[in-house]
């Protein structure tokens, strides 16, 4: 693919931005506003930079990198890409209104994908031009860190789809898991019942933060303990992840920790907002309780 169009300037928009456009593919990046793409951009600029700081970047690589990314205002620029990604908020109303915006301009041999961690691709196919051309693309935050890519092809996704969208995936030198359509997928269908199942655990008062974490970093070998880990994916995610779980295949072992909607609620939704179950206000996080 030469050129591919990113529609979410966010933390996953920005990442996927970064890792295709170092992979020598032009970029076409949009948001609500221009002035958050171009933001965007100056954010992966700093990325690139510190790329080059560890050298594993040359200064000309990351100032290539960056030129290939083009933030535009709308979305008719995008009649040029061989690939169009949605990566908006976890919300289906958003997603399927960017689908219906854009799919005026998705070129009639180009691909339509979602970023949607849990959300069944068939049902938001219907409102794609051609569900033979919808899939789900999958990354995994920090997106030019993860190794890992997750290809669903929903219910009328065609072959040729299925194998230009992991052909696209492993020239960006990513893994492909693919997965059926069924909500969460593979690795969120297992990471959130783990992550909501810790929240019960602190909101039963079975262990402190801190002891939930070394638990499972230690106990289960994982680099990241799940109230961390739930704190660096946002809390407000988290929640719409389990959400589609519970609301899509009715099983009550989904259903969200009481304690996970207050944290939302209050606004405290990890890291992005400074507080969730850590405190990120000082120099280190500190447990909130």
């Amino acid at each position: 693919m030469r050129t591919v169009a990113v529609i979410g300037a966010g933390q996953m928009g920005s990442g996927i931005s970064q890792t295709v456009a170092q992979n020598g593919i032009t970029v076409l990046l949009s948001d609500v506003d221009i002035a958050l793409a171009e933001k965007a951009k100056a954010g992966i600029d700093k990325g690139l930079a510190k790329l080059v700081a560890r050298e594993k970047l040359t200064p000309d690589q990351a100032v290539a990198a960056l030129a290939r990314i083009v933030p535009v205002a709308d979305y008719a620029p995008m009649v040029e890409a061989d690939l169009i990604i949605e990566a908006a908020t976890e919300r289906e109303e958003i997603k399927r209104k960017i689908f219906e915006a854009a799919g005026a301009f998705l070129r009639s041999d180009a691909i339509m994908a979602s970023n949607t961690s849990s959300i069944p691709i068939t049902r938001m196919a219907t409102s794609s031009p051609d569900p033979k051309r919808f899939i789900g693309l999958h990354f995994f935050n920090p997106v030019p860190v993860m190794g890992l890519i997750e290809v669903i092809p929903g219910l009328a996704t065609s072959a040729d789809t299925v194998a230009r969208t992991r052909a696209f995936a492993e020239s960006l030198g990513k893994q492909v898991v693919q997965a059926e359509d069924e909500p969460g997928f593979v690795v969120n269908r297992i990471l959130l019942p783990m992550i909501n199942e810790a929240v019960f655990v602190l909101g039963q008062g079975t262990a402190s933060i801190a002891d939930i974490d070394k638990g499972c970093r230690l106990g289960l070998n994982h680099p990241m303990g799940p109230l961390e880990l739930a704190d660096f994916v946002g809390l407000d995610t988290c929640l719409d992840i389990v959400r589609v779980l519970y609301n899509t295949t009715g099983d009550s072992k989904y259903r969200p920790a009481p304690l996970l909607m207050k944290y939302v609620e209050a606004g405290w939704l990890g890291r992005k907002s400074g507080r969730g179950f850590y405190d990120y206000s000082g120099d280190a996080p500190v447990p909130t309780r």
